[in-house]
C-alpha cells in the first residue's frame, strides 16, 4: 500500500512514513495510491463481530506491511480497552429510520478518540522500532488537543505540544488540555481562533529547517491513520443496521471535513452509503461552497458548537483531489489561490462530482439549541450542540426507507452550559473526571506569531 499526496509532489510513501510524515512535504496531505475494495461477503461477515475485529480488518487493508498481524491487533485492543461501552460506539435509536451514533466513550469523552487511541498506540510500536524521538504539534478546536495529549501523556520519546485558541474552547475542553501534569505535554492558548492555530502549524511542517531539527510529527486529522481509524465505526453501524444488504446513510456535524471524508472511504470500500451529509452551524464554508460551488472565507464566528467554527478545512482538499480525478496540480493551484486571495471557485465537474457524494446543510445557533430542547421531549437523548446540529441537518434529509444515521460527536458534558440554556438539565462528568475543576491547570498564552512559537517549542522540548 502505497500513499501519494495531493498536490503531487511530494516523495510516495508507505503507511508507516505517511503515519510519521504527517503533512507532505508539498504542504498535500496524503491519500492511498488505491482504494481497497471489500466483497459483499467480506462485508456481511463484520455483522457481529467485535469492534476491534472489525477495526483490524478495515485497517489492515491499508497499513501493508508496516505492522505485523499480533502487533496491529495488540495496537487495537489497547486503544479501546479504556472505553466506557462494550460496544466502542453504540446506535441509539432516535425515531423510526433515524439513530444515533455515539461517539462519546473514549477516555476524552469525544469522537477523536477513536484515532488519537489508535494512533498513540502505533505510534509507540514505530518510535520503538526505530529508536526514534518526535515532538508532536497538534492544533485543535476544542476535542483533538485532549484525546491528543491523553494518548501521549507519559511517553518517554514523544513530546506534545497543543495549540487552541484562547477563549474559544469550552472549560471542560480546556480543562481536559491544561490539567495533565506530565512533563511532555504542553498546552499553548494562542491569541487567535483555530484556522489560526492551523495555519501556524502548517507553517511549522513547511519550514522545514525546524520540522527536520525537533523531529515534528503531527496528529492533527491531516494524518491519514487519523481518518483511517474513523472508518471503521461507519462500516460497524451500517452493518448493525443491515448492509450490505441495505443501503445506509450518514449525517456529520464537521468543520475540518475528516470525519465525513472517513464516510467517503467507507463508501468508496464498497459499503452501501446512500447519502453523506455535511452539517455545518453558523460558520458554514462547506454547505456555501457545496450550494454556489464557491469556497470563500468570510470569517469565523463564535458558537456553542466551537469544535465546528473552522473556515479552513483541512480534509476538503482530500475531497477536492478525489473530484479533480486525482490531479494534484489542480490541486496545488486551488490551494495556492486560497492563501493568496482567501478563497477559489471550484470547476464545474469537480463540483458535480462532489455533489454526487455529499450532500449538505446548515443549523443556526437559535436552531441548534431548539434541537437540543425538541430532541429531549422526543427521545429523552440529551445532545452535545454538534451532535444537534447534525440532529437537525439530518431530519430534512431523512428519506425513507434508507436509515439515516447522525454521528454523536461528543458528550453533552463537554458543552454543560450550551446544553443547560437549552434543555435545562446541566449534564455531569463521568465519575473518572468528576474531579476535572479541581485538577490544577498549566498552559502558555502565546502570540500569533511563528517564530516565537518555534523558539518556545525549541526550548521546552526534552533533549
Amino acid at each position: 500500500m502505497r500513499y501519494i499526496s495531493t498536490r503531487g509532489q511530494a516523495p510516495i510513501l508507505s503507511f508507516g512514513e505517511a503515519m510519521l510524515t504527517g503533512l507532505a512535504r508539498d504542504g498535500g496531505l496524503y491519500v492511498p495510491e488505491s482504494i481497497p475494495v471489500l466483497t459483499h461477503d467480506e462485508i456481511a461477515d463484520l455483522a457481529g463481530q467485535s469492534y476491534e475485529e472489525v477495526a483490524f480488518r478495515i485497517t489492515s487493508r491499508f497499513t501493508g506491511d508496516t505492522f505485523s498481524e499480533a502487533e496491529l491487533k495488540s495496537a487495537i485492543a489497547k486503544a479501546y480497552a479504556g472505553f466506557g461501552h462494550a460496544a466502542r460506539a453504540p446506535l441509539v435509536q432516535l425515531a423510526p429510520g433515524h439513530h444515533l451514533l455515539e461517539l462519546f466513550h473514549g477516555p476524552t469523552l469525544a469522537f477523536k478518540d477513536f484515532a488519537m487511541q489508535l494512533i498513540g498506540q502505533l505510534f509507540q510500536i514505530a518510535l520503538a522500532r526505530e529508536g526514534r524521538k518526535i515532538t508532536i504539534v497538534g492544533a485543535t478546536s476544542g476535542d483533538t488537543g485532549s484525546a491528543a495529549i491523553e494518548a501521549f501523556r507519559g511517553l518517554d520519546n514523544v513530546d506534545v505540544f497543543i495549540l487552541f485558541p484562547h477563549g474559544r474552547v469550552s472549560e471542560v475542553q480546556r480543562r481536559q488540555m491544561t490539567t495533565p501534569s506530565e512533563a511532555n505535554v504542553h498546552a499553548l492558548a494562542l491569541e487567535g481562533d483555530f484556522d489560526d492555530c492551523q495555519s501556524r502549524l502548517k507553517d511549522m511542517f513547511n519550514h522545514f529547517e525546524f520540522r527536520d531539527g525537533v523531529g515534528l510529527a503531527g496528529v492533527n486529522s491531516i494524518n491519514w491513520a487519523r481518518v483511517l481509524a474513523q472508518v471503521v465505526y461507519y462500516f460497524t453501524a451500517a452493518v448493525s443496521l443491515g448492509a450490505p444488504g441495505r443501503k445506509i446513510s450518514f449525517t456529520v456535524p464537521t468543520g475540518n471535513f475528516g470525519d465525513i471524508f472517513a464516510g467517503y472511504i467507507a463508501k468508496s470500500m464498497g459499503l452501501p452509503i446512500d447519502q453523506l451529509v455535511i452539517a455545518t452551524n453558523q460558520n458554514d464554508i462547506l454547505h456555501r461552497c457545496l450550494s454556489t460551488g464557491r469556497y470563500e472565507m468570510n470569517g469565523v464566528k463564535a458558537s456553542i458548537s466551537p469544535s465546528m467554527d473552522i473556515q479552513i478545512s483541512s480534509n476538503f482538499e482530500r475531497a477536492l483531489f478525489m473530484a479533480y480525478g486525482q490531479d494534484g496540480a489542480a490541486v496545488a493551484q486551488l490551494m495556492d489561490e486560497m492563501k493568496t486571495t482567501g478563497g477559489f471557485t471550484v470547476s464545474q465537474g469537480a463540483l458535480e462530482a462532489l455533489r454526487e457524494i455529499y450532500a449538505s446543510g446548515r443549523v443556526s445557533e437559535a436552531e441548534t439549541s431548539a434541537e437540543i430542547t425538541a430532541e429531549l421531549a422526543r427521545s429523552g437523548e440529551l445532545l452535545c450542540p454538534h451532535s444537534a446540529v447534525g440532529v437537525a441537518v439530518a431530519n430534512a434529509q431523512i428519506a425513507a426507507p434508507v436509515p439515516m444515521v447522525t454521528l454523536a460527536t461528543a458528550h453533552p458534558a463537554k458543552f454543560p452550559d450550551a446544553v443547560e440554556a437549552a434543555s435545562g438539565i446541566r449534564p455531569a462528568l463521568p465519575a473518572r473526571m468528576a474531579d476535572l475543576f479541581d485538577r490544577p491547570e498549566r498552559v502558555t498564552r502565546v502570540p500569533n506569531d511563528l517564530a516565537a512559537l518555534e523558539a518556545l517549542i525549541h526550548e521546552r522540548r526534552r533533549a
